[in-house]
């Protein structure tokens, strides 16, 4: 196994169970500790993680973007579930924004039951996804391809939102947090879903349990901006009170 390829396997593993021990590790992978230190080491400079005594923990505050192919496999059958719920929100002939995140994907997976939409994305992935769908407008933004993430950002692809105005928008995060609203790893991926909530009539924030209560490093809107939520699982008696009070829809199992 390449050095690049175990490093994804760890991070896979530290974004599942927020920490990971060298000795096991180590026996997992059948190489010497100080090869899992070495990794530590890079993913600790790259910001995905912080280590401490004998292993590491997931940098929950890290601004640095997880490689697409190690986010698209953690959290899967939340994910799919979100994509079965926002389905059933969407009606025929509606016009849409799909965000660039792995959650959007899955909903691309299970929109496409439908008989006619319009899907304005940029993520290169729900393009592929959805390019064997007939009698549809798939409508990419265009922009700066943007390295190990599937997607499209810049100036021009926050240009192109801002030409359409969509029925609804479908948008992910990284935390959602009662006192600090929803938050993004940094100021680029933040900026686009911003243009998309300023294009649309309704907005749904599209999040799995694990992102409740979290913080990352870019605010994307307050929840005055958010008028439903949708989530694989029921989320606690705080939250439903939470968003009851701020008049926002809970959409969940």
């Amino acid at each position: 196994m390449l050095a690049a390829e175990r490093r994804n396997h760890i991070l896979e593993k530290i974004q599942e169970e927020k920490k990971v021990v060298v000795v096991e590790l180590s026996r997992q992978f059948e190489v010497s500790e100080e090869t899992i230190r070495r990794d530590l080491d890079r993913l600790e400079e790259e910001g995905h993680i912080i280590k401490g005594y004998g292993g590491a923990v997931l940098n929950e505050a890290g601004v640095m973007e997880l490689p697409h192919n190690v986010r698209r496999r953690v959290n899967t059958a939340a994910k799919q579930k979100i994509g079965e719920l926002v389905c059933r929100e969407i009606e025929e002939n509606d016009h849409i924004f799909l965000d660039a995140s792995t959650t959007s994907v899955f909903i691309s997976k299970a929109i496409k039951q439908k008989e006619h939409l319009t899907v304005i994305t940029n993520s290169i992935e729900n393009l592929l996804e959805l390019s064997l769908v007939t009698g549809w407008d798939i409508i990419s933004t265009g922009g700066q391809l943007k390295a190990g993430t599937m997607s499209l950002y810049g100036w021009k692809t926050a240009e192109t939102l801002g030409a359409y105005h969509a029925d609804k928008v479908f948008l992910s995060c990284k935390g959602l947090n009662m006192e600090r609203g929803i938050t993004d790893g940094n100021d680029e991926t933040a900026g686009i879903k911003q243009a998309m909530i300023a294009s649309a009539e309704k907005v749904y924030l599209a999040a799995d349990s694990s992102k409740f209560g979290n913080t990352a490093f870019s605010q994307i809107c307050d929840f005055g901006r958010i008028d439903a939520v949708i989530t694989e699982r029921e989320p606690d008696a705080a939250w439903k009170d939470f968003f009851s009070v701020n008049g926002i829809e809970l959409i969940c199992p």
